[in-house]
C-alpha cells in the first residue's frame, strides 16, 4: 500500500528526515513516536503529498508521488484521510453539513447518500445525536471524532491522523482512542 524508499528531507540546513525506508501493509497500524521536531509531521505531510522529498521516493499502491502534478496528487489523495491535531471544522456549518461537504462537492455523492453515510458514521463514534449542533456546542474530544467521521466520509483506504489527541483535555482523549482502535478493528490503513 504505502513504501518509503530512502527519502530524505532538508529544510535549508536542517535535515528533518534521514533515508527513511518503510513498507505499510494494507491494515496496519503504524505509530510513529518523536519527540517534538523529530520529523513526525513532516513524514505525514510527504505521504498526503503535501510536501516534496528532498530525494528519494514514496509510493502509494505502487505509484509513485514524488514527479505528480497536483491534479494527479488530488487522484491520490482521494484514497487517504487526514486528521490534524486541530479539528478545523466549520463554525458556521451543521456538523451535518461539515461531514457531507466534501463527499457532495468532490465525490458527486447525492445529498441524500451523504447524510445517511454520515448519519451512520455519527452513530459508529458515539453521537449520533450532534448531526444538527455547531462546532461551539461540542466538547473537544466530540470535534475530534467529528473531524475523523468527516475523513472517513471520503470513504479513504489509509488514515493519516496527526497528534490527534495533543489538543485535548485528559479525560477527553480516551474517547478518540476508542474511535481509532475501532478503526484498527475493521481493518483500516492508519498511521
Amino acid at each position: 500500500m504505502i513504501e518509503f524508499k530512502d527519502v530524505c528531507m532538508r529544510f535549508d540546513d536542517k535535515e528533518a528526515l534521514k533515508h527513511i525506508s518503510l513498507t505499510i501493509q494494507d491494515g496496519e497500524t503504524l505509530a510513529v513516536i518523536g519527540g517534538s521536531g523529530s520529523g513526525k509531521s513532516t513524514f505525514l505531510r510527504l505521504l498526503i503529498g503535501l510536501i516534496k522529498p528532498t530525494s528519494g521516493q514514496i509510493l502509494i499502491d505502487g505509484q509513485n508521488i514524488v514527479p505528480m502534478s497536483e491534479a494527479e496528487l488530488n487522484k491520490v489523495r482521494l484514497k487517504m484521510g487526514m486528521v490534524f491535531q486541530h479539528f478545523n471544522l466549520f463554525p458556521h456549518l451543521t456538523i451535518l453539513d461539515t461531514i457531507t461537504l466534501a463527499p457532495r462537492l468532490v465525490r458527486k455523492t447525492p445529498r441524500a447518500e451523504a447524510e445517511r453515510k454520515a448519519r451512520e458514521l455519527l452513530e459508529r463514534v458515539g453521537l449520533p445525536d450532534k448531526a444538527g449542533a455547531y462546532p461551539q456546542q461540542l466538547s473537544g474530544g466530540q470535534k475530534q471524532r467529528v473531524a475523523i467521521v468527516r475523513s472517513l466520509a471520503m470513504e479513504p483506504k489509509v488514515m493519516l491522523f496527526d497528534e490527534p489527541t495533543s489538543a485535548l483535555d485528559p479525560e477527553m482523549v480516551g474517547e478518540v482512542l476508542d474511535v481509532m482502535k475501532d478503526l484498527a478493528k475493521r481493518g483500516m490503513t492508519m498511521v
